[in-house]
């Protein structure tokens, strides 16, 4: 196995996760994120906590965006909302040859640091159920499939995930996972953050299965004027994740309840952007949308 140095930008607990599965594989790993986190991380190591038990997990971790300088693969998993002012610090740092892997929520963020980097991105489609349960504690709850696009280096990342024991598959469908993952958030991360309730408690909630599905179809409509095919299962997709993820609030209620700026921008008020270009119209995703920021801007 060849060692790969491997560096975090923007470690949250996506972030987190993927890493220390990546340095329990004897990777060479990089953590870059907030005083807290590099301050734990440097005591008393990373704790990977699973349903397996906790372990300490040993990697580097840093507040300085220079220690990209000598990455190999770039695992980007900040918030969509700062991929510009991410994507503009560690663009100087950068080697030629290095892979940066966009493994963020929302659509659109891979171009948009492409952009910025004036290089190739991949997207990555995730699908975890992850927090940070403290500075420097990563809590696993559930999942952690990685759904890569076809290219030049799909078969290498998709082994090097695979073999950290993080299930990877590369596909020419990619970018409709992205989407209908997209559509999911769309549909469960504003109610669970405006409820502060978990999934299982939202769908037991008579009148929650009919807002479910009418949010889905706005949706759908703006995603069929954009060009994307969505699969004919996505209904099962969407109401099954309530019933499947028992006793998990989503990221954007997490975000809310501890103050911190969420990504509703980049999943409801991303399809009320859309719809407004397509002359779509879009009231309940609007309604979520701007509920959401009002609470968000009142913490």
């Amino acid at each position: 196995m060849i060692q790969e140095k491997i560096v975090v930008m923007g470690a949250g607990a996506v972030g987190c996760y993927y890493g220390a599965l990546l340095a329990l594989n004897g990777h060479q790993v990089t953590l870059i994120g907030r005083p807290g986190l590099v301050a734990a991380v440097a005591n008393k190591g990373l704790l990977l906590e699973r349903q397996s038990g906790v372990e300490t997990v040993a990697l580097a971790a840093s507040e300085s965006v220079e220690s990209v300088a000598d990455a190999s693969i770039v695992l980007f998993t900040v918030k969509s909302g700062d991929t510009e002012n991410a994507g503009r610090a560690i663009a100087p740092h950068l080697p030629p040859n290095s892979i940066v892997l966009s493994m963020q929520n929302g659509i659109g963020n891979a171009e948009r640091l492409a952009s910025i980097l004036g290089r190739p991105v991949t997207p990555v489609v995730v699908y975890i159920a992850a927090e940070m349960a403290g500075p420097g504690h990563m809590r696993h709850r559930g999942r952690g499939e990685l759904v890569f696009p076809e290219g030049p280096d799909s078969s290498k990342l998709v082994s090097l995930f695979n073999d950290a024991g993080a299930p990877a598959t590369a596909s020419n469908t990619a970018e409709v996972a992205m989407w209908t993952k997209f559509v999911v958030n769309c549909c469960v991360n504003a109610l669970s953050a405006l409820t502060n309730q978990t999934y299982d408690r939202i769908a037991a909630q008579e009148g929650a299965e009919r807002l479910v599905k009418d949010t889905m179809q706005e949706c759908i409509a703006v995603a069929t004027a954009s060009g994307i095919r969505l699969p004919d299962n996505l209904w099962e997709t969407v109401w099954n994740l309530f019933s499947t993820m028992v006793g998990q609030r989503s990221s954007t209620a997490q975000d809310l309840s501890r103050g911190r700026k969420t990504e509703i921008d980049q999943f409801n008020g991303e399809i009320v952007r859309r719809a407004a270009r397509l002359a779509i119209d879009v009231p309940i995703n609007n309604g979520l949308w701007t509920m959401v920021k009002i609470a968000e801007n009142g913490v």
